[in-house]
């Protein structure tokens, strides 16, 4: 068998050590699943996600002039494509964000300029207002007497 890069196969785990796993791929070859690519999420414990003798399904990596050959299981997961927003979703939720404001008449440079700084002091405002309303409850350098 011919192993080439984005290879797809299904293959058997024989063994598992802390950084991975090794999967028997059939007609003498055998590769490794790193531990960074079980999943998409960080994997603590590669026994979490995987036994051995489970069929896997795997994508070839890397084929090392070595004989080595590195596999994925996240990139050999099927991924879904992904949805555009629907015209009709509420506003707040997921994907429904419009990078363009919803006017029809284009606004000036300084009307723009206005608003960020609007926009600019009242953050600024609000986060000197928690940072004022910690401090006014805890230790403070001025009542120390140092």
């Amino acid at each position: 068998m011919e192993l080439k890069l984005g290879d797809i196969l299904e293959g058997r785990i024989t063994g598992m050590t802390n950084f991975g796993a090794f999967v028997d791929l059939g007609e003498n070859k055998s590769g490794m699943v790193h531990i960074s690519e079980v999943a998409d999420t960080f994997v603590r414990d590669i026994r979490d996600h995987l036994e051995t003798g489970q069929t896997v399904r795997v994508r070839v990596i890397s084929v090392g002039d070595d004989g080595k050959i590195g596999l994925s299981i996240k990139k050999a997961a099927e991924k879904p494509e992904k949805q555009r927003p629907r015209q009709n979703d509420s506003p707040g939720r997921p994907g429904s964000f419009e990078w363009r404001s919803p006017k029809t008449e284009q606004a000036s440079f300084e009307e723009m300029m206005q608003k960020f700084k609007q926009t600019s002091n009242e953050k600024i405002s609000g986060m000197k207002k928690s940072v004022d309303s910690r401090r006014s409850g805890g230790y403070s350098r001025k009542n120390s007497g140092h």
